[in-house]
């Protein structure tokens, strides 16, 4: 192979393929996790957590092309295995536990905040250790995004009532509705 003279070291492109590869296994096992979801979830919410997820892990499995064919652009080769994905990736699976809707939303909700404070730690040292402006950008992109899943997710769970007019509802009534 023709070496790279893209103005980073083999060390510092290494650093990066490897931060990329444990990106690469989170998105993975993510998406995995929100499939999953997808295909089991129940009860009255049903229909809109089964349209935000496919959405959802329809760009989740953008991101992955997006990371794999960075981590091929410097140079190196993105894991590929479940094995690799689960050896180096942070999201925990639950296997044979089904959770309750609002608990799948709350578990993707703590994947996706994992993620984000993983990338937040790769786009600093892919600047200040490896001096890859490029892949932080890169990596600023794919935060965002996880920043507005776990946003939607959030909202699901934690949404509180409003009036009609936007203020909030009484907690007590003094005197009983329809007196």
């Amino acid at each position: 192979m023709r070496p790279l003279n893209i103005g980073l070291t083999e060390e510092q492109r290494n650093g990066v393929i490897e931060l990329l590869n444990k990106d690469l296994s989170d998105a993975y096992l993510l998406v995995v996790k929100t499939k999953k979801y997808h295909w089991d979830v129940v009860g009255p919410q049903f229909r809109s957590l089964h349209e935000i997820w496919e959405e959802q892990y329809q760009q989740l499995t953008e991101n992955i092309d997006a990371i794999a064919e960075r981590v091929r652009a410097l140079g190196g080769y993105p894991i590929g295995t479940m094995e690799g994905f689960l050896k180096n990736g942070t999201i925990k699976e639950h296997g044979g536990d089904v959770p309750t809707a609002t608990g799948m939303v709350a578990r993707l909700v703590d994947d996706h905040e994992q993620v984000i404070r993983n990338l937040r730690e790769h786009i600093d040292r892919c600047s200040e250790e490896f001096h890859d402006e490029g892949t932080a950008d890169f990596l600023t992109g794919l935060m965002e995004g996880h920043e507005e899943m776990a946003w939607m997710l959030r909202s699901f769970i934690e949404g509180q009532a409003l009036e009609a007019d936007g203020s909030q509802p009484a907690t007590e009534r003094k005197t009983p509705v329809g007196v």
